[in-house]
């Protein structure tokens, strides 16, 4: 059997014990089409140059069966190597969102003769709420807004959620009813917040907000076309954000047959785009039905804690779906 080289591009700054990346690397590790894996992360001095796009060499350090997380960081600073990314076929980008466009291209032109998933350029195509337009069917009611008049119409309709194109996380969303307007947990008069955005740099899908959002927001993992697990995220008692960096909580949960229905409709799309691992997420509409709020296709987490939970082996399946990607597509 033919074996190949991953390298894993991350930035270990912010990842606590509950980071998908560890688990996700020692099943890459484990599989049998490795030959080795090697990490480098962003938080490296060493690195600066490589993140900064100036360089093709990068400082890694090896993967092995005992890759765990630890607070200091010192798995990425024993063993570590200077070598130049082209000497693998495979870069695996487990990196924080947002990622800049100048590094995704500079990937894209930079290292061409790697394989790299998820690709920068399906990465940068879809990292932007206005791909969800691709499947308003999906969807709940939604609308682009760049202008003010934007806004204006659609709010005229029905309560509405903004959500700033490029941000994730739950950052910079508004919620508004009428002349009412939240962001976060403050509330404010529309005209209050109009007269606070730059009407030159307007950039917000406009959805329907949605007043079943209590019932929670679905967090489904797809890998190469299979749905591994889903957890619920249910808002906070005084909150409309189901984000658990806003204060939701988090439960394992199934998926019902629209959100199979969902996947199937996407997955062909993304698929041809280079996206081989990405999140979608769902709520219930005003009819009782689970329908598309979200796509993610960077750095997407929680399959350990599936595992946890279910007792089934996602991580482990995760790795070899990725690698039959690779596989099959590796000389397109």
């Amino acid at each position: 059997m033919q074996t190949y080289k991953l390298l894993i591009l991350t930035d270990h700054k912010n990842h606590s014990s509950e980071n998908s990346l560890y688990a996700l690397a020692r099943a890459m590790y484990a599989d049998p089409h490795s030959a080795c894996v090697d990490v480098a992360t962003r938080n490296l001095p060493e690195n600066v140059d490589f993140f900064s796009e100036k360089t093709d060499e990068i400082t890694v350090s090896k993967v092995d069966e005992n890759f765990q997380f630890d607070a200091e960081g010192s798995r990425f600073l024993k063993d570590k190597k200077t070598v130049s990314a082209h000497d693998y076929d495979l870069i695996w980008l487990r990196m924080p969102p947002p990622l800049s466009e100048s590094f995704l291209y500079f990937l894209e032109k930079k290292l061409f003769k790697s394989f790299i998933i998820n690709s920068p350029k399906g990465i940068l195509e879809t990292g932007t709420k206005a791909f969800l337009m691709n499947f308003e069917k999906l969807c709940p009611p939604m609308k682009l807004c760049r202008r003010v008049e934007d806004i204006i119409q659609f709010k005229s309709q029905f309560p509405i959620v903004l959500k700033p194109l490029r941000e994730y996380g739950g950052r910079g969303i508004v919620r508004i009813d009428g002349d009412k307007v939240w962001q976060g947990k403050i509330e404010t008069s529309f005209d209050t917040f109009i007269q606070e955005i730059d009407p030159k740099n307007i950039e917000y899908l406009g959805v329907k907000f949605l007043e079943n959002v209590s019932k929670g927001d679905k967090r489904i993992i797809v890998v190469n076309g299979q749905i591994l697990g889903a957890s619920l995220r249910l808002p906070a008692q005084d909150s409309w954000l189901c984000n658990v960096s806003m204060g939701g909580s988090s439960n394992v949960t199934k998926v019902d047959f629209d959100e199979i229905n969902i996947a199937q409709t996407i997955n062909p799309f993304l698929s041809k785009m280079g996206i081989v691992m990405y999140g979608i997420d769902t709520l219930v509409n005003d009819d009782g039905k689970r329908v598309l709020s979200e796509i993610n296709t960077t750095s997407i987490g929680g399959l350990p804690q599936i595992e946890a939970m279910t007792g089934e082996p996602v991580v482990a399946k995760a790795a070899n779906l990725i690698w039959d990607y690779f596989l099959k597509n590796k000389d397109k």
